[in-house]
């Protein structure tokens, strides 16, 4: 597939993902129940707005906070991720790093997780009406953001994935750094990217247009993938249902 030397924006970026996935063969279901696409709040979602198109998958965002270091917000301890509709708790992911054993002990890292639970709690408000994520047990789950890094937060969504019962996970963005997908590879059964250049700077590099996605904008995209298609096949399982605004 030609690509372009930047996309225009992520929808564009989005569904030239959607066609090399389905042209990988990953959009087919299993056992008879068609894929799960989770987007990474909130420049995921446009993005897997047109891979779930693409595929003809049902869409949902599955919620992902960091955990920082005590005074040091930008400094990541780990990451939790929400759990889903089959009961499956929050998932924690913890980094290989001296601070994370200092702030255990502290427990400042228990605290801070709360915190971030709490958040998780209140945009699971705002997009779902309080609902967890689509149950994932059994389902082919493609994870989706708008461009990989250093891969932190995708890994722990994919850690979260594999301890839900997914039974095959996929991470899949247009654009990466070679030592992020790297950092992807343990936790999924396939790691699809479009672009993956030598000189890796900023995932904003490789869009003309990277303006910031808004709750607006996500949860209208939200809404738009769950009303029904006449063209489309049926989906299994309820479609999502993005909730009211809230502060």
């Amino acid at each position: 597939m030609s690509l372009p030397p930047c996309f225009a924006d992520r929808r564009e970026a989005g569904a030239y993902l959607g066609r090399h996935l389905a042209e990988l063969g990953l959009g087919r279901p299993v056992d008879g129940a068609p894929p799960v696409v989770l987007a990474l709040p909130r420049g995921g979602v446009p993005v897997a707005f047109e891979v779930a198109r693409a595929l003809d998958a049902a869409l949902d965002v599955l919620l992902v906070r960091k955990i920082g270091a005590p005074g040091y917000p930008e400094l990541a301890l780990g990451a939790v991720v929400e759990g889903d509709a089959s009961g499956s708790a929050p998932h924690t992911v913890t980094n290989d790093d001296p601070w994370v054993s200092r702030a255990v002990e502290s427990g400042a890292f228990d605290a801070e997780r709360g915190r971030q639970l709490n958040e998780i709690c209140r945009r699971q408000q705002r997009y779902r009406q309080g609902r967890p994520v689509t149950a994932m047990a059994g389902r082919q789950v493609i994870v989706v953001d708008d461009g990989v890094a250093t891969g932190a937060t995708m890994r722990a969504a994919l850690h979260a994935v594999r301890a839900a019962g997914a039974a095959r996970v996929v991470a899949a963005v247009p654009v990466g750094s070679a030592d992020g997908l790297d950092s992807l590879r343990a936790a999924a059964d396939d790691v699809v990217c479009l672009k993956t250049p030598p000189n890796f700077g900023a995932v904003g590099a490789f869009y003309l247009d990277f303006a910031q996605t808004s709750d607006e904008e996500a949860m209208a995209l939200l809404r738009q993938a769950a009303m029904p298609r006449p063209w489309a096949s049926p989906r299994a399982g309820a479609p999502f249902t993005a909730g009211p605004s809230v502060p």
